[in-house]
């Protein structure tokens, strides 16, 4: 099967220095999985996510989509590239424009991609915003008058709207509460059965990746150390970056339902 996503060799050096902040990572990702990205901060994760979603453009390596090798250089990628691989941010105030009405948000990505106009495009947002849980109501809303999980939802459905293929969520539930987070795990996990999407989730806490994800791969210092079956790894795991991590995870209480 070919992955939804690819990642081979993908190497990242920043400054004159040259400090290595990613070294030789490959990671694939099979249409309708999730793949989990863990480690503590600073080891790269974001950094391998900006790469991915065409942020920041490598020092080596490529991207492939779907079995298609995308431009190095971000500008280059082509408006269906972009539409079929979308990123969710981590804060989900900062990811939104605060000027703009919820419509407004989701409008931006269907006139981006020529997807939808005039009556299509209010139904189609109308539609999103039903999928992650909002009604109507919100359409007309800024970022102001919204909550933190209610953003996330906006967030999400903003990526949606354009029909991915692929997902990279950064800390999608870092930022909220411990009850709001259950509400957006159980959601994405929704979305992905009902639409078969692929997600990359990055995240720094293994007890998240452990009801979410399918496989996980553990970053250190910019390297893939440890990787495989979610059960396994987390139950069995071999490296002491693995080990230590698994130690610290929180648990959600009364878990994923």
């Amino acid at each position: 099967m070919t992955p939804a996503l690819a990642l081979n060799s993908i190497e990242m050096r920043y400054g004159r220095a040259g400090a290595l902040t990613l070294s030789g990572v490959s990671l694939n990702i099979a249409p309708g999985e999730c793949v989990g990205l863990v480690g503590e901060s600073g080891c790269g994760k974001t950094t391998l996510a900006r790469v991915a979603a065409g942020l920041v453009r490598p020092t080596s390596g490529e991207v492939l989509l779907g079995g298609q090798t995308l431009p190095a250089e971000p500008r280059r990628r082509s408006r269906d590239q972009r539409r079929r691989l979308q990123m969710v941010f981590q804060d989900p105030y900062g990811a939104l424009n605060p000027t703009s009405t919820v419509a407004g948000t989701l409008a931006e990505g269907l006139e981006v991609h020529g997807l939808a106009q005039g009556e299509a495009m209010r139904l189609r947002i109308l539609a999103a915003l039903q999928e992650v849980g909002l009604d109507g109501g919100f359409a007309e809303r800024r970022p102001h008058q919204l909550s933190g999980g209610q953003r996330q939802r906006v967030a999400i459905a903003r990526a949606l709207v354009v029909e991915p293929d692929v997902v990279i969520l950064d800390e999608p539930t870092s930022a909220l509460d411990l009850s709001v987070q259950a509400q957006i795990l159980n959601l994405l996990l929704d979305l992905q059965e009902r639409r078969g999407l692929a997600y990359l989730f990055i995240s720094h806490d293994i007890d998240v990746v452990r009801h979410l994800c399918h496989r996980v791969c553990v970053m250190e210092a910019g390297s893939i150390v440890e990787e495989g079956d979610t059960a396994r790894v987390l139950s069995s795991p071999t490296h002491p970056c693995t080990r230590k991590l698994v130690d610290a995870a929180p648990r959600i209480p009364g878990g994923l339902s």
